[in-house]
């Protein structure tokens, strides 16, 4: 499997974190939460953790704070298939490709639920074929993004498809939740709206870079599923966001990363470029510690996290396509997601000019 285009989308607007932190002090929840609530958000949105704006499907910062059902699924619905379909559609313009020759799409999302699903409104939006195959992933989390990426490499091994497209989009401000939860209010400070995708092929595009996907591997382990994950709560999705995830989602990617690199005869030197999921600051700071890396190394993933926050499934795109506005050394690049599950993956890509 080769990758042949690209895309990333974001919303118009773009909210910094002190901006986020006056519109939460003069909302009506300030006075509904607690002092400690009053020191987590302050804390998280006026120093450094790494972020320093996020990109929300809002008019104004202030609709944030009106968390009702109906109002969230109202906002996923308006923008989950816009997103996702502005994404795919700057995918295809970098691959050179039209809609016509997209045998199949799949969409990853876990902050809203549409039936019929995403890949239906993609379909529609970009004007794909009747026949395309349209498959919908729900509920991966941070982590969708290689799940999704291994069933396009499935599709195109069945020789059904010459091109697939792969999409993830996430409308965090559709799943905004507020409580006195540490781990709720610090998502609510973390968390961003944008989607990515990809159209992966059979072949190698003519031209410009080749990016193959080599080998790939999954560790998922139920037991820690609690660590994150979401809940139902007042008809709504309540993000819950332990402080065990940082040190655990590194562990679990020194696993994958040397599982993968084991099996190709090759060591974490002889890795050119890193492609990991920014999930917050502390995360960051594990995966340079447990893998034995340098903060540069992660500056695709840093650089993604400060502009934009944690994307949820969308944001190694993000990272990939910074890596490849960059000029990243060509050689093996390693890309790597995780979260809800608890599940990490990992794939090892070969890059050449």
């Amino acid at each position: 499997m080769h990758f042949r285009g690209i895309g990333t989308a974001t919303p118009a607007t773009r909210y910094t974190q002190q901006q986020c932190l006056a519109a939460f002090r003069a909302s009506g929840w300030y006075g509904r939460l607690d002092a400690h609530a009053h020191l987590v958000a302050g804390t998280v949105l006026q120093h450094d953790n790494g972020i320093d704006a996020r990109w929300l499907a809002l008019d104004s910062i202030d609709e944030a704070f009106t968390i009702e059902p109906d109002v969230l699924a109202r906002r996923f619905l308006a923008h989950a298939p816009a997103l996702a379909a502005q994404a795919a559609r700057n995918a295809l313009v970098d691959a050179a490709l039209a809609p016509g020759d997209i045998g199949a799409v799949v969409v990853s999302t876990c902050t809203g639920y549409l039936c019929p699903g995403l890949s239906g409104y993609v379909v529609e939006r970009l004007g794909l074929r009747a026949d395309v195959q349209a498959l919908d992933l729900v509920g991966q989390g941070c982590a969708a993004a290689l799940p999704n990426l291994r069933l396009c490499r499935s599709l195109l091994a069945g020789e059904a498809c010459e091109h697939v497209l792969s999409v993830c989009v996430e409308v965090s401000s559709a799943a905004m939740y507020l409580d006195n939860d540490p781990g709720v209010l610090v998502s609510a400070c973390l968390f961003g709206d944008g989607a990515g995708a990809a159209v992966v092929s059979r072949q190698a595009g003519r031209g410009g870079r080749r990016i193959e996907w080599t080998d790939a591997t999954s560790l998922i382990d139920p037991a820690r599923r609690s660590a994150l994950m979401f809940e139902q709560r007042d008809g709504m999705l309540r993000n819950i966001l332990t402080r065990a995830v940082p040190v655990m989602a590194a562990r679990y990617a020194q696993h994958v990363l040397g599982e993968v690199l084991g099996r190709a005869g090759l060591d974490r030197t002889d890795v050119s470029t890193w492609i990991m999921h920014p999930g917050g600051r502390d995360v960051l700071v594990e995966l340079v510690r447990q893998l034995d890396l340098s903060a540069a190394d992660l500056r695709y993933s840093t650089a993604v996290l400060r502009e934009y926050g944690n994307l949820s499934s969308a944001s190694v795109y993000f990272v990939l396509a910074a890596a490849l506005a960059d000029a990243a050394p060509s050689g093996w690049w390693w890309l790597s997601s995780f979260g809800a599950g608890f599940a990490c993956h990992g794939a090892l890509l070969r890059v050449e000019h």
